[in-house]
């Protein structure tokens, strides 16, 4: 990976972006592709507005599939009495380091656990109803880069290096699916009632286990909590292997991504999850091989270009 593409990913995981309050990376992304879509090979249309609430999409050419990344994070909520809340379903250890911001100013604190309640630990009282996330470490060797919140700035970061090169396809950036979804639906309502398109990759990170490992390649899912239509998911192995890049096949029985709104849409929409796999799920923590970040990469410029 290139310094440059280092320096984006660990902005990416340093914005303050909790289910339910994405506009911060909203904002980021508007910014950032109008600033680099010039040294594209096509430029997209951004659509994006009140009808959208914080999600973005990018159209480009003629598009024929569209790659879905959620720009959403795990984190907890301020209750009444030093209590939490979690958002999604976060890691919570004793100890972990929380930030966030309320109308007194910045907030960094620690994370208690007490017979499985959840409180901070702070110099003074925290306005209720604010949100804080992990605080980023982010850490680089030749081989790995860790982090909270790879899941799932790692898959937005794959869909803007997709971007670079993209003909015909839209990106969506979708919000809340690590607290139950919420704007898939309505985005496969625009999507296919504008451009007829049924077929949708997710971009997103999956786990390590004993049958998905580091530096075997991304992962393509034939099922977690959801079973994406045989069919499509056969074809998107096919190309995987007419591909050169390196993959690996995923089989789970829990989890779940924007691929379960997609199937539950009134649309014949085909999806397939395809990601790289990290260790440290849902913690500060999080890491990812390198090689595997690049094959993820790799497959989905392959796969938009031949889907």
């Amino acid at each position: 990976m290139q310094a440059a593409d280092i320096k984006l990913l660990k902005t990416l995981c340093e914005i303050f972006a909790p289910s339910g309050n994405e506009s911060a990376m909203t904002e980021f992304l508007i910014s950032y592709v109008n600033q680099n879509k010039d040294h594209w090979k096509t430029q997209p249309e951004l659509i994006y507005g009140e009808e959208f609430q914080d999600c973005l999409v990018l159209k480009f050419g003629k598009p024929r599939t569209a790659i879905f990344a959620h720009i959403d994070s795990i984190g907890f909520t301020v209750r009444y009495e030093n209590q939490l809340i979690p958002i999604g379903g976060p890691e919570t250890e004793d100890g972990y380091t929380l930030v966030g911001h309320d109308v007194m100013g910045p907030i960094e604190c620690k994370l208690k656990v007490e017979d499985r309640d959840l409180f901070y630990d702070f110099g003074r009282g925290i306005e209720s109803g604010t949100d804080l996330v992990f605080k980023s470490d982010f850490r680089e060797t030749d081989e790995y880069v860790q982090s909270c919140y790879m899941d799932n700035r790692l898959g937005v970061f794959n869909a803007l290096k997709v971007a670079e090169t993209l003909e015909d396809g839209l990106i969506i950036f979708s919000c809340w699916e690590e607290h139950g979804g919420g704007t898939v639906p309505f985005l496969c309502k625009w999507m296919y009632e504008n451009y007829q398109i049924r077929q949708a990759l997710v971009s997103d990170i999956t786990w390590v286990t004993e049958g998905v490992t580091h530096r075997n390649g991304v992962a393509i899912s034939l099922r977690d909590m959801s079973i994406p239509r045989r069919e499509y998911v056969d074809k998107i192995i096919a190309l995987a292997e007419a591909s050169g890049v390196n993959y690996q096949i995923e089989v789970e029985r829990s989890g779940g991504s924007d691929g379960r709104e997609i199937q539950l849409s009134p649309y014949p929409i085909d999806w397939c999850f395809v990601g790289a796999p990290e260790d440290h799920v849902h913690s500060p923590d999080e890491i990812v091989h390198k090689s595997d970040i690049e094959a993820m990469i790799n497959l989905y410029k392959y796969l938009m270009k031949h889907l």
